[in-house]
């Protein structure tokens, strides 16, 4: 029988989860699973439960809550060379790696997906060498709305609370002298935030990154130039319609290595790391391609994607 090690936060989902855990236990059960569960208490404890779980030899691990805590159970998983296959149960606001595998956030759904079998390499972002993300890193003033968010107003509001917040912020949004090195390439100026993404989903937003793929082993790279309030509404808006890669204000690239580094002294740039404070610049971030192997809906799944 296989063992499979489910890590899920409590208070992800108006605490959906911890009420249906009894059935999904029997359901993991049924499908030949001996199932145990750790419940996270703060932060970093899911990191440490997932280590744990790899090194007690689990053949899967579920990452049941949002995108803060499938980061830590990557963050997790990472390191070892013997990595469990991963599990996805998306509890949170967001739920950005969720929707760009297509995983439902029904319960039932997302375990049922786990159970058909079907897994694909996916590629993880390491930062310097000791941190991890699996959907995006990013700096730049308007990147820290995630994380400035409070999570019972998330809790509450769910989505809602990053639009009010997002407008909460917007007099506050200015540019950072900054230093990207990409391939071949660097740019040296000021920018409203930059984006380094493996996939194609952006806080709940799909077409920003329209051809990013989860497993070709780039980053799809977009740094926003200077621009006033009124530019910076108008080219939202267009990336809300992936209409926003021609624009002259907008650089878009792939590179499977990014630097980022302030431009000045005393300037600081927060790095956002799949919607959680990840420290601040100079930063590298390495795409380690293809690096675990995630359950997914694998019909839903583009073909190129899955080979």
């Amino acid at each position: 029988m296989k063992r499979a090690r489910i890590i899920y936060n409590p208070t992800s989902g108006r605490e959906a989860f911890k009420r249906y855990l009894p059935e999904v236990l029997e359901k993991l059960e049924i499908a030949g699973y001996e199932t145990s569960c750790h419940a996270t208490t703060g932060e970093g404890d899911a990191k440490n439960a997932a280590a744990n779980a790899v090194e007690r030899g689990f053949d899967i691990i579920i990452a049941a809550g949002g995108d803060g805590t499938l980061n830590e159970v990557v963050a997790g998983i990472s390191p070892f060379e013997n990595r469990p296959k991963l599990g996805l149960v998306p509890m949170g606001t967001t739920n950005d790696f969720a929707r760009a595998v297509h995983i439902p956030r029904k319960i039932d759904e997302a375990i049922d997906i786990i159970i058909q079998g079907d897994t694909i390499p996916v590629d993880v972002g390491l930062i310097n060498d000791d941190r991890y993300f699996i959907n995006i890193a990013a700096g730049g003033r308007i990147t820290e709305l995630t994380y400035e968010v409070p999570s019972k107003m998330k809790t509450v509001l769910g989505q809602l609370a990053y639009y009010l917040k997002g407008i909460e912020m917007i007099p506050s949004i200015k540019a950072t002298n900054m230093r990207i090195e990409y391939d071949d390439e660097v740019f040296e100026g000021e920018a409203m935030m930059f984006l380094c993404g493996l996939t194609n989903s952006v806080g709940g937003f799909e077409k920003i990154a329209p051809d990013a793929s989860i497993n070709d082993g780039l980053f799809t790279m977009m740094i926003l130039k200077k621009c006033n309030i009124a530019d910076f509404i108008r080219i939202a808006s267009l990336a809300l319609r992936g209409e926003h890669l021609n624009d002259p204000n907008v650089i878009y690239r792939k590179s499977s290595v990014v630097k980022v580094s302030p431009a000045e002294e005393n300037a600081e740039i927060h790095i956002n790391l799949d919607g959680e404070y990840g420290g601040d610049a100079p930063v590298q971030f390495t795409n380690l391609k293809r690096h675990i192997e995630v359950f997914v809906p694998i019909n839903d799944i583009r073909e190129q994607d899955r080979v």
